[in-house]
């Protein structure tokens, strides 16, 4: 597990200091408690800033987004997210090629990428207007699918990149070369290419690393492979990474960002590179990622505790901590 120390990296900690004059919020109304923290939101914002665009839809909004992106004067200065990880990847999507400063407020099960306990709504927009917020540049994933007929489609992600086998057949083979040099091939059942960012995700259930979200990396992870020497690697983020199928029994899908779902077939060949774009993602200012991580993931460190004792250190579940690295 890589971490990085909070008291050290200033210079990675750059505070959010833009004068909010435009604000778009997108809701996941199928959430509960969304609909009543809109109406609280709406008048919160309104009062603090002269433009503020409620999209209640946000898939659907989000799709024309994708379709028909915004004009550069159209561009909001701060995007916020009432969410879990799925919307803060469905708006990162829509963004993609005009990332705008985003903080997710969290109403899913983890809220890796959602940072902001949805109880501390108010105090971390207050953070983010009054300039004291941290942005997380998020290192993401720039793909190109080669059919062996020459065709191809590219892809971003935030996340991961997963290719996989079907529910109902067996293993495949495929090969992973980085630039012109073979690293090796896998029996599996897939293979996953992460991001820093979602070294919490896909890769972590596979027995995948756990990543600072801030640093520069991909992750290579075999789903359930053959031999068990085959163990999960962190490369290099100029790495450009190949993977090729091999022989499959049936069907091969690629999965981005757990969305966009492309059919692979023998000889089709992934590519993959970090994107040359970074996307910032807003966070609370004075983290500690460990207290994030503890509490996202369950850990607790030690024994049970008897009733009614506190452990120094502890924190409520609601504290926002680690919100500087939002591991």
């Amino acid at each position: 597990m890589t971490l990085e120390n909070p008291t050290t990296p200033r210079r990675q900690r750059k505070c959010f200091q833009e004068d909010v004059r435009r604000v778009m919020v997108f809701a996941d109304e199928a959430k509960a408690g969304v609909n009543e923290l809109i109406a609280e939101l709406r008048p919160f914002l309104e009062e603090r800033c002269p433009e503020v665009t409620l999209h209640r839809n946000l898939r659907r909004q989000c799709r024309l987004l994708e379709t028909h992106p915004p004009e550069e004067d159209d561009l909001p200065n701060l995007i916020i997210v009432l969410g879990g990880d799925g919307s803060m990847l469905t708006v990162v999507r829509a963004f993609g090629g005009q990332p705008v400063p985003t903080l997710g407020i969290n109403f899913g099960r983890i809220g890796f990428l959602a940072s902001v306990v949805a109880v501390n709504w108010k105090v971390a927009i207050t953070e983010v207007l009054a300039g004291d917020a941290v942005i997380e540049p998020r290192m993401r994933l720039a793909a190109e699918l080669i059919s062996r007929e020459g065709h191809s489609v590219h892809a971003m992600a935030l996340n991961d990149l997963v290719v996989q086998r079907g529910a109902a057949q067996g293993m495949m083979t495929l090969s992973l070369h980085d630039g012109d040099r073979w690293v090796s091939d896998y029996r599996a059942d897939g293979l996953i290419v992460a991001s820093p960012s979602g070294s919490t995700a896909h890769s972590l259930a596979a027995g995948g690393p756990i990543l600072a979200p801030s640093m520069r990396g991909l992750v290579v992870t075999p789903i359930s492979p053959q031999s068990l020497s085959h163990r999960p690697m962190v490369v290099h983020p100029d790495s450009a990474l190949e993977i090729g199928v091999q022989k499959a029994h049936g069907i091969v899908t690629l999965a981005v960002d757990g969305h966009g779902f492309f059919p692979m077939q023998d000889g089709d060949r992934l590519v993959v590179n970090q994107h040359p774009v970074l996307y910032p993602l807003l966070a609370r200012p004075n983290s500690d990622p460990y207290v994030r991580i503890r509490e996202r993931l369950g850990w607790r460190g030690t024994f049970e505790p008897e009733m009614g004792i506190e452990l120094p250190g502890e924190k409520s579940a609601t504290s926002d901590a680690g919100e500087g690295e939002v591991l």
